[in-house]
């Protein structure tokens, strides 16, 4: 695995999850790509957003970060799948939720961007 684009991509992680940590809307979009999949199952329904619904829903949210809410980041699988795809495996909670991500990762013009976000989600 090319070790720059590894450092690359946990850094793109560290900031996706400061970025649901605060709630911060302007951080998500320099993370997740404007034509990024938001899906889950977690009800037993098929939810799936786009970014702009996604950030709307984001913005109305309380941050953990602003209750003093601590955070806790799992990150259990980074496959580098060829020189523009990744995929990663993580488990979060930012209360009051845990959740398992799997994040599709692609590099575009040297940059790697998260453009599609699955997940499964359960109480704290």
């Amino acid at each position: 695995m090319n070790t720059a684009d590894l450092a690359q991509i946990k850094h793109l992680i560290g900031r996706y999850i400061e970025g649901l940590y605060r709630c911060d809307v302007a951080l998500l979009a320099q993370v997740l790509h404007p034509q990024a999949l938001y899906a889950t199952a977690s009800s037993g329904q098929l939810l799936r957003r786009d970014m702009p619904d996604y950030f709307a829903v984001v913005r109305q949210r309380i941050s953990a970060a602003s209750q003093g809410q601590p955070y806790q980041l799992d990150v259990q699988h980074i496959e580098l799948l060829g020189e523009h795809t990744a995929l990663v495996r993580l488990a979060c909670t930012i209360a009051p939720k845990h959740y398992q991500d799997i994040l599709s990762v692609v590099k575009l013009d040297e940059r790697w961007w998260i453009i599609s976000k699955v997940f499964e989600e359960w109480p704290v």
